[in-house]
């Protein structure tokens, strides 16, 4: 049997591109490190914020690849000479994705107190209305 999504609607003509970008997310396997928030700051911003603790701007990368707004980090291996008798912060790489509508941009990102902010705006489109000429076949 086929399995049936939400593009196979009849008067859904052209939503194949956004039933994969679906699924891919779903199969992302975003886990919960680093801890993040999503905030609209008004009806066209929004700004994600993660918990970066320990990481500095040149431990992290901020990339879009293919509607995905992707955030990496990795820090630099720690001294040989250190010992840990205790380490609870932790400092292992991370990789979050986020899919971007149409239009979205990313505006700015700052670190700030061990929080890295990245402002979006969406950007609207101008209406357009476009009359089709009949022909006879």
């Amino acid at each position: 049997m086929a399995r049936m999504t939400f593009a196979s609607h009849p008067f859904l003509l052209g939503f194949d591109q956004l039933d994969r970008l679906v699924e891919r997310t779903a199969k992302s396997g975003n886990d919960g490190y680093p801890p993040y928030n999503i905030e609209q700051m008004d009806e066209n911003a929004y700004r994600i914020t993660l918990a970066v603790a320990g990481f500095s701007e040149d431990d992290l990368a901020i990339t879009i690849e293919d509607s995905q707004l992707v955030i990496r980090g990795r820090q630099a291996e720690d001294a040989a000479d250190r010992v840990f008798l205790h380490r609870g912060i932790a400092a292992r790489q991370f990789q979050k994705s986020f899919v971007l509508a149409d239009g979205m941009e990313v505006r700015n990102a700052s670190l700030e107190n061990g929080l890295l902010h990245v402002d979006l705006t969406r950007c609207l489109p101008e209406t357009v209305v476009q009359t089709v000429k009949i022909t006879r076949a």
